[in-house]
């Protein structure tokens, strides 16, 4: 009788292993297609860079070193190997796009471009998709981190070779604080 009971426990020892490890494959998966979601929305951005820098050179010939600089790095973070590196590559990239914007506005038949305005507003909305791929890691990211940390899992988790996996995080120290704004008084 009690080599029945050990035998059961072991089964049941073993179907719980087996479950947990789907599970976390699961979430496994679903981190790495988030991931891949970020790199298609960064090579679509990468891929428009080059036709926005195109439009503004027409517009701002004696600013090549900017618009040279935003072509060099257009496909940086696509190529970044891991979360940290992508994410600090995406985050350079978006500093040297607020660039070209600021160069754009010294520039007012530039703003008013058809061709401008239209690119300006394709990469809004992709910068708006790309947010949304950052916020689907992150949570899915989380998602498998709270299963690796948590008690039973944990036991299981380590020896079958599954581990916490980044959070995509900007690096920018300004975002972590409020900005500043004060009114000048007449």
């Amino acid at each position: 009788m009690i080599t029945l009971i050990l035998l059961g426990v072991v089964v049941l020892a073993i179907v719980y292993a087996i479950a947990v490890y789907n599970r976390l494959v699961r979430y496994r998966a679903m981190v790495r297609e988030a991931f891949s979601g970020i790199t298609v929305q960064l090579r679509r951005r990468a891929d428009l860079v080059p036709n926005l820098v195109n439009t503004v050179q027409g517009y701002a010939t004696h600013e090549r070193e900017t618009l040279q600089e935003v072509v060099a790095r257009r496909g940086d973070a696509a190529k970044a190997g891991g979360v940290t590196a992508t994410a600090q590559a995406d985050q350079a990239m978006t500093a040297m796009l607020g660039r070209l914007f600021a160069l754009a506005e010294a520039y007012p038949d530039l703003k008013a471009d058809e061709n401008f305005q239209q690119l300006q507003s394709e990469l809004s909305g992709l910068e708006g998709e790309l947010q949304s791929a950052r916020r689907y890691y992150n949570a899915t990211a989380r998602d498998l981190n709270t299963r690796v940390r948590s008690f039973p899992d944990m036991l299981f988790a380590a020896p079958m070779g599954f581990g916490e996996e980044p959070y995509y995080e900007d690096a920018d120290p300004a975002i972590q604080s409020a900005p500043k704004v004060e009114f000048q008084r007449s």
